[in-house]
């Protein structure tokens, strides 16, 4: 019988592993809720699991995460869900601080957990996406890999280069300078919010484009804008229309800084940035209330 001051091993052990398996959920599904949901139901197996019979538990913790988000991926794609307008991640806190590493660790972070990144990789299929997420961002070896989905080490490498491929070719190439995104960001949302047309015109990339994430219920474009006039007209007329008791909180999300707007005290919508070249390649805007709602929480 264990007291109230003493805690549960294999809960313990669970606990221990539980941030790579949300990171891997997470980069599987691009879905906070999702992966949260994954997640527990790794727990269920791990409780109900044959512990004599796991020699080693993340190895294993990490085969059932991955092989449960492969399944939640193909159940989505096999109801053909549609999503009105463009699709983004679910936005995800990821402060890291107060190490000497922060500045590797948050390049690393930012190219796994990019809002770009993700949108390429709803395009791989669940088993290339798994491969991708398990060499790319957590550094398995082929034959680890192959071992946790029951595939020949020949064979992952073939999957693994499909799916490298695919991503280079697709996904643009911004910078990852922490300071010079956070500055742009910041002059972003003073030109964006006092409605400064020849500010934002000063910081758009030419051919920048904007992505709005509402899922039909929010307002928002229901089609990517393209080119640094239509973005600032948008953005210009945005503010115009305004928000009621609007307030800005800058925060830290998926690997760089973002605009949480929040109106009479609730989560709005979230803004975020890519930078190259000095200028804005890309403006996402996420307004979709059910990706915001941990943020509401928090």
């Amino acid at each position: 019988m264990t007291t109230e001051t003493e805690t549960d091993p294999e809960t313990d052990l669970f606990e221990e592993h539980r941030p790579v398996l949300m990171g891997v959920a997470y980069r599987m599904l691009g879905r906070v809720a999702d992966a949260e949901d994954v997640v527990q139901e790794a727990w269920l197996r791990w409780s109900g699991a044959d512990r004599a019979a796991v020699r080693e538990p993340r190895a294993y913790l990490v085969r059932v995460t991955t092989r449960l988000a492969m399944d939640r991926l193909r159940q989505i794609k096999a109801r053909g869900e549609s999503y009105v307008g463009p699709w983004l991640p679910e936005p995800l806190a990821t402060d890291v601080a107060g190490t000497a590493q922060d500045a590797e660790q948050r390049a690393v972070l930012a190219d796994s957990v990019s809002l770009a990144v993700l949108v390429v990789l709803e395009s791989l299929s669940p088993l290339e996406r798994a491969v991708f997420v398990l060499r790319e961002a957590f550094g398995y070896p082929y034959a680890e890999i192959g071992a946790l989905l029951d595939r020949g080490e020949a064979a992952v490498r073939q999957l693994a280069g499909r799916a490298r491929r695919h991503v280079e070719e697709r996904r643009p190439r911004y910078e990852v300078d922490p300071v010079q995104r956070r500055d742009l960001t910041e002059r972003f949302l003073a030109a964006a919010a006092g409605g400064d047309l020849a500010g934002l015109m000063a910081l758009l990339a030419p051919d920048v484009r904007l992505v709005g994430d509402s899922g039909g219920k929010s307002r928002a474009p229901l089609r990517v804008l393209e080119g640094a006039g239509k973005v600032g007209r948008f953005l210009v007329g945005a503010a115009e229309k305004g928000v009621a008791d609007v307030a800005f909180r800058l925060l830290e999300l998926n690997g760089g800084p973002a605009v949480l707007v929040l109106s009479g005290g609730r989560p709005d919508s979230v803004f975020q940035v890519d930078v190259a070249g000095g200028h804005i390649h890309a403006v996402y805007i996420i307004r979709n209330p059910d990706k915001l709602r941990l943020l509401a929480a928090a």
